[in-house]
């Protein structure tokens, strides 16, 4: 998405050719490879430990920080996984995300119409906005000690990226189309 706000916004008259159909297939590909492969030496690791007692997640969904939880062997080395693997990517995405956006703010800054930068700089605040709720709610569930692990709390979390992330995406990209702006005033003042 960051990339997609940055051609649009910085090669805006090179956009169709750019974001051609190849781009747009191998960018979220390369997301679903990236994100299938960090979970394999997760679930190679888990599956090597002991479960013992009660064998009822309490959580949502089979979540990684739960089956740690009923594990009665040491799961030290799946903790170091997670911290390393998570802190590369999310690492990785600020990254790219802030280096895109340097280079966004750069091209607004440059645009001579004040209508033209609220317009850009409105396009970004959505993704941004979108970014950071769903980046912080998973760093701050899987990137803390196990010691600091609350249950209750990491249910909490869950649903912000689970469920809270995917509900605004649609609602807010939709409160930004221009059609959809139209049907709601056209409804406002029939009414």
């Amino acid at each position: 998405m960051a990339y997609d706000r940055y051609v649009a916004i910085c090669h805006p008259l090179r956009y169709r050719t750019i974001m051609n159909k190849t781009i747009c297939i191998c960018l979220p590909s390369a997301c679903w490879i990236v994100g299938f492969m960090d979970t394999i030496p997760h679930i190679v690791l888990l599956s090597q430990l002991s479960f013992c007692g009660s064998h009822t997640i309490n959580h949502f969904f089979c979540d990684l920080t739960a089956l740690m939880k009923l594990s009665c062997t040491s799961t030290n080395n799946i903790e170091t996984l997670t911290y390393i693997a998570g802190a590369l990517m999310v690492a990785m995405s600020f990254f790219l995300i802030i280096t895109s956006y340097i280079k966004i703010i750069s091209v607004i800054l440059k645009i001579q119409s004040a209508v033209g930068r609220r317009k850009a700089f409105s396009t970004c605040t959505a993704h941004i906005t979108m970014v950071i709720l769903f980046t912080g709610s998973l760093t701050f569930t899987y990137i803390r000690p196990t010691s600091a692990y609350s249950i209750k709390e990491n249910k909490m979390l869950s649903l912000l990226y689970i469920v809270v992330t995917p509900l605004c995406n649609p609602i807010i990209y939709s409160l930004k189309n221009t059609d959809f702006k139209k049907v709601l005033q056209k409804k406002n003042n029939t009414a």
